[in-house]
């Protein structure tokens, strides 16, 4: 079962609104992840406005996420629950956040796909930048909310993706990076992802400079796909040319992006 949020903003306080959508099968969710979008593009555009899922749109502010929750059942019983684990997650739940966090940085090419998806990326909008996990921690890119707590709800959320992405590309991706971390007991914790329950944005650069981080541009993130993609095309999941045409075409739209003048340029350059 997969369940999404999508955040209309980052941090607390006023202009925040989170709509989710409950959980569901993955295909099942992927279909209410566009059923949702056009039905708040449409209530907008009846009472004369416009709606954007954009990451980004507005510079210095906090941007918009889709952070998406996942539960793993087999034959009706949760697979991610043990309340001796820490934070009450499973070995399983581990090794599946384990493929997730070895894998994210070629996932960001399906969950954030596009140029603007990295300038919500950064640091200080409690938009997460960080490789690792943690259970209050938002700077983190695996978050496991505390208020989660019985069997039946136990789970963690991946709060990189953003709107702009495939949901149906996305959540398969996402998917199967934590089927490879269960496949290859991918044990987050022995490869220095955490659990960070502390406040990474504060840490001391030294500190900082063994952590890793998200790619920085849709570039970076079609380069780590390019490099690592193993676990989408094992069992004949995402065919060998699907994930090639992803890279040619995301390429091709972010080479155009980078060379279109913007009134950020004009700004800064019109009167050297």
């Amino acid at each position: 079962g997969i369940k999404v949020k999508y955040h209309h903003h980052e941090v607390g306080g006023p202009g925040q609104m989170e709509i989710e959508v409950e959980l569901a099968d993955m295909p099942a969710m992927a279909d209410n992840t566009m059923i949702i979008k056009y039905i708040i593009k449409n209530m907008a555009a009846q009472e004369g406005k416009t709606a954007t899922f954009l990451p980004k749109p507005i510079y210095q502010e906090a941007g918009s996420g889709m952070h998406v929750h996942m539960l793993l059942m087999k034959d009706g019983k949760p697979l991610f629950y043990d309340e001796d684990g820490y934070s009450g997650l499973s070995r399983t739940a581990h090794y599946f956040m384990g493929g997730l966090l070895k894998h994210i940085a070629s996932l960001c090419a399906f969950t954030n796909p596009s140029t603007n998806s990295f300038k919500r990326l950064v640091p200080g909008y409690e938009a997460p930048v960080t490789i690792g996990y943690a259970t209050s921690n938002r700077s983190a890119v695996i978050r496991i909310p505390a208020y989660a707590k019985s069997p039946e709800t136990k789970r963690f959320e991946l709060r990189n993706p953003d709107a702009t992405c495939n949901p149906y590309y996305a959540y398969a991706a996402i998917l199967m990076a934590g089927l490879d971390g269960i496949l290859n007991k991918i044990d987050p914790h022995e490869n220095g992802w955490g659990p960070y329950d502390f406040n990474l944005f504060k840490l001391s650069d030294e500190d900082k400079a063994h952590i890793q981080g998200l790619p920085k541009s849709l570039g970076e993130a079609l380069d780590a796909l390019e490099a690592d993609h193993g676990y989408l095309t094992a069992g004949g999941v995402f065919p060998e040319e699907l994930i090639r045409n992803w890279i040619k075409l995301k390429r091709a739209e972010e080479e155009e992006i980078s060379k279109i003048p913007t009134s950020v340029e004009f700004q800064k350059y019109y009167t050297l």
